[in-house]
């Protein structure tokens, strides 16, 4: 009625049961002697009732749920055979399995130049190699943690496989990590290669001897090496030709050689009982003796150069009054277009140019009338343009721009009689009615206006309940030319009035302002946090920037007499790092292979600032930014590249099945309460 297997084991205690139920019964039916005619019949209803009951007692489901990974059972070759001159690899597993993203995440050592076949079959992974073998070379295939079972998707972690061309398996290995040199995030999928070579034109000039890739995480291990001497890169190489070829390839290395070794070690394992008891514990503590390789630290920093090729992206007229020339690279000069199909007034300027963007781009907005009513402009501009070797050089284009439909303004409909509405200048002014003492007024213009001074604007602070106007400073920005800020020293709680008449500004085109009256209050101290930073053993120029929770910069500040003061900072959680600014241009800065010259240095504060209204914070010892290893800083509530969630606890399918309702048993209830 049952098969037993390994993987299920029925309980035949309440069997027994119900055979003294229906024992009983029986006795006592040929005790009376009246109904021993019933005899057979009610043993024929029992029997019936007996099989029922057996039949759904509960239904075998196969056991504990599968937790473990793919067990290794034989491969041809067998591992860590040497002499091995075949290309072929087969690897049997005792379940089917599958890889994920096999191009991706498996790691042939030496590099491959042509990608390997690998592909899976059942229970088997087969991997054809078509490059031509290496003599006396130790070849790692390491899997990562891309097999898994085909049905419960376990993991087998850190699989690799090796086998020799030559006499010895080399077996010395190193570890590390890969951070992204700005924000010391993780960065994971980056090659990470060794060179034999120890000139610095290897990394340029030849593949690397060995490679392996960072995990998720941005660790990496690199297997099988000989020992010897070293220099380590990394390197996000798209086009897979594993040397530094091109400078737009993202590039990290150490100054320092790498020297592999190995120490005897031991660790502690737990010995657990079988997992499918619900009374499992620990069984014993063993001590297993392994081989520590080093070094196992290794911290690499990877940057791009600042290598941008400078070339004209698509320029357009979105609009008669001006056209824009953008670019890939920020421009020293602005371009001077030089007319083909129209003509222009000698010794006259037709355009304003307008900055945007960054230096990115330029508005050439038109201020000769004749040509604005042209649909299509032809001239010739001349800028500098980049040539394979990132060498600029002049380069002359002609352009021809066109407005696909002019579009015409929409009037209101006018009731009789009513005037015709003005066309103001677009003019926007940012003066918040409540203030932070940080800020500052901006004033931005729609198109270029003529003849901006300081006297145009007007600034009033309120002494009791008399306007006083004030000074302040008026700047253009330095990136948008029709943009000015209006800068003044506010004091706290203050009030202040900024005006500017109607009429007062005039654009190039013949528009005038509309009036502009803004009251603002500014914020008191009390609505403001402090927080000084002290810092050990700073001996150079830097900066320190307070960021929010999405590792955006919301401030900095220069580090002076050893430490950074952040002044009237809103209530919020902040997180701060430090930079060491060795050029002292106030940002940070990529390194750079030719010159030998590592990106700038970054630190996280390991703490987080959770400032309030009215307050103040300093620490008491000042922060020494080196004293941890630099994957140890960053904050994890401000950390992007998060540890993935470990797999949630797999459902404990034993007892289910099985029936749990009294009900669910005819003979249930039948026991103790039967007399006859």
């Amino acid at each position: 009625m049952f098969i037993e297997t390994n993987l299920y084991k029925p309980d035949y205690s309440q069997y027994f049961t119900n055979f003294a139920a229906v024992h009983l019964i029986i006795l006592r039916l040929k005790r009376d002697k009246y109904i021993a005619n019933s005899f057979r019949a009610v043993i024929g209803i029992l029997v019936v009732l007996f099989a029922y009951s057996c039949a759904n007692i509960g239904t075998p489901n196969g056991g504990p749920y599968d937790e473990l990974p793919p067990k290794f059972v034989s491969s041809v070759p067998p591992p860590n055979t040497v002499n091995y001159k075949g290309k072929k690899v087969e690897i049997l597993f005792d379940e089917l399995i599958q890889i994920e993203k096999a191009s991706e995440n498996v790691i042939i050592t030496p590099p491959q130049m042509e990608m390997p076949v690998i592909r899976t079959a059942g229970k088997k992974i087969e991997i054809e190699l078509q490059d031509s073998l290496k003599n006396d070379a130790t070849y790692t295939i390491d899997f990562t943690n891309s097999i898994s079972d085909n049905n419960e998707k376990n993991v087998l972690q850190n699989y690799s496989f090796a086998f020799s061309t030559g006499g010895q398996i080399d077996t010395m290995e190193v570890s590390g990590i890969l951070l992204n040199a700005e924000n010391l995030e993780p960065v994971s999928g980056i090659i990470i290669g060794l060179h034999s070579n120890l000139e610095d034109s290897a990394f340029v000039k030849l593949p690397f001897d060995r490679t392996s890739r960072t995990n998720d995480r941005g660790h990496f291990t690199i297997r099988n090496i000989k020992p010897g001497k070293y220099r380590i890169y990394a390197l996000n190489d798209i086009s897979h030709t594993y040397k530094f070829d091109q400078p737009s390839k993202e590039i990290a290395w150490s100054d320092s050689l790498v020297i592999p070794s190995s120490v005897p070690a031991s660790r502690q394992d737990t010995i657990w009982k079988d997992t499918s008891h619900v009374d499992t514990n620990i069984d014993t503590i063993k001590t297993i003796g392994y081989t520590h390789f080093l070094p196992d630290n290794i911290v690499l920093r990877l940057f791009k150069e600042n290598y941008i090729r400078q070339y004209m992206t698509k320029p357009e007229r979105p609009d008669s009054r001006y056209f824009t020339l953008r670019f890939n690279a920020p421009l020293d000069t602005i371009p001077v277009p030089v007319p083909i199909n129209f003509n222009v007034p000698k010794d006259s300027s037709w355009y304003y140019p307008q900055r945007i963007e960054g230096n990115l781009g330029v508005n050439y907005w038109l201020t000769y009338p004749p040509i604005l009513l042209k649909d299509t402009l032809q001239f010739s501009v001349t800028y500098p343009k980049s040539d394979s070797l990132n060498i600029l050089h002049p380069q002359t284009d002609t352009l021809q721009l066109f407005i696909h439909k002019r579009q015409a303004e929409k009037k209101k409909k006018r009731k009789e009689g009513e005037p015709e509405p003005v066309n103001f200048l677009g003019m926007q002014v940012v003066a918040p009615n409540l203030m932070d003492v940080f800020d500052t007024i901006s004033v931005t213009f729609d198109e270029p206006v003529l003849n901006i001074r300081k006297n145009l604007f007007h600034l009033e602070q309120k002494n009791d309940t008399v306007w006083k106007e004030t000074n302040f400073d008026l700047f253009p920005d330095s990136i948008n030319s029709l943009k000015y800020w209006i800068l003044h020293k506010w004091r706290y709680g203050e009030e202040y009035r900024f005006d500017i008449d109607s009429a007062s500004i005039r654009s190039i085109y013949g528009r005038w302002n509309d009036k502009s009256l803004n009251d603002i209050k500014m914020k008191k101290e009390e609505d403001y946090g402090n927080i000084y930073i002290s810092l050990a053993n700073i001996d150079t120029t830097a900066y320190m920037e307070l960021v929010n929770s999405s590792d955006v910069a919301v401030r900095k500040v220069k580090v002076k007499d050893g430490g950074a003061l952040f002044m009237d900072l809103k209530p919020d959680k902040y997180f701060a790092r430090l930079v060491i600014d060795l050029n002292n241009n106030g940002k940070w800065d990529p390194g750079n292979y030719a010159k030998k010259q590592q990106p700038e240095e970054v630190f996280y504060y390991p703490k987080m600032f959770e400032v309030k209204a009215f307050f103040n914070y300093e620490e008491d010892t000042p922060w020494n930014f080196r004293e941890k290893p630099l994957d140890k800083l960053k904050p994890g509530e401000v950390m992007k590249n998060k540890p993935k969630e470990e797999t949630k606890k797999k459902k404990n399918y034993k007892d289910e099945g099985k029936s749990t309702s009294k009900s669910s048993n005819p003979l249930g209830g039948m026991g103790g309460g039967m007399s006859f």
